[in-house]
């Protein structure tokens, strides 16, 4: 009889966030998929989890997803963690699980932590429709990839690392205008948990001044709509 693959979430700061059920996940399970297995191994043993750990992660999930795979197609129970938060979304998961679906494959995703959503609504910004954009691009297509989310009518959220979070954000602002309404979340549920509103122009200005620390997330209001009419009385006006 075949396994099954569990994809875990796990704290994004606060470790209270985690939940029973995923703590009896991870102990019952065969191997511990982990995107890091040192900062993991704080987890496991906070929660006396002593299920065998292997890694997993963006520079190998190419090669172990296949032999991954095999061992849930043989029987065994494997879950999946990433260093916080929910795999696939910003973090490896998503070859694996695409793996085993393609053969057929139990896939259960818990529900559980993830720094987007607090963050979209932490913001005050409209998060009845929103846009995930991740990280942007560093090099090719960056500039392409800020001029359509420029024009995106829906709030956008964008994760940065600290130290490009000021670049990040005086291009963010010479793409979408310095007056645009945004918000930078850093280290949500922990200790130094804040969250700076303002324009783009503001936060830009800000956070060159103030290199932050910790987890960031970037929510930018979506683009609006031109007064009707505007593009008529501007032809008016250069007659």
């Amino acid at each position: 009889m075949a396994g099954k693959l569990y994809i875990v979430p796990t704290p994004v700061g606060n470790l209270g966030d985690m939940t029973p059920r995923a703590v009896e996940v991870l102990r019952n399970a065969d191997v511990i998929l982990a995107e890091d297995t040192r900062t993991s191994a704080v987890l496991m043993k906070k929660f006396d989890i002593g299920t065998p750990m292997i890694s997993h992660h963006k520079f190998n999930e190419h090669s172990t997803s296949s032999p991954v795979a095999d061992r849930i197609a043989a029987g065994e129970t494997v879950a999946l963690v990433s260093d916080a938060g929910t795999p696939g979304i910003s973090d490896p998961g998503f070859m694996l699980s695409r793996e085993c679906r393609t053969r057929g494959l139990e896939v259960e995703t818990l529900p559980g932590p993830t720094a987007l959503i607090p963050a979209l609504v932490n913001s005050g910004l409209p998060c009845d429709r929103f846009v995930f954009e991740g990280f942007l691009p560093q090099k090719k297509g960056r500039a392409t990839r800020l001029a359509e989310l420029a024009a995106e009518p829906r709030t956008f959220v964008v994760y940065e690392s600290p130290m490009r979070l000021a670049r990040t954000l005086a291009e963010l602002a010479g793409a979408c205008g310095p007056d645009r309404d945004a918000a930078v979340c850093r280290e949500i549920s922990k200790l130094h948990d804040t969250t700076h509103r303002g324009t783009l122009g503001e936060l830009a200005d800000f956070f060159a001044m103030n290199q932050p620390k910790g987890e960031i997330v970037i929510v930018i209001d979506g683009k609006k709509a031109e007064p009707r009419g505007a593009h008529q009385n501007k032809y008016r006006d250069n007659i």
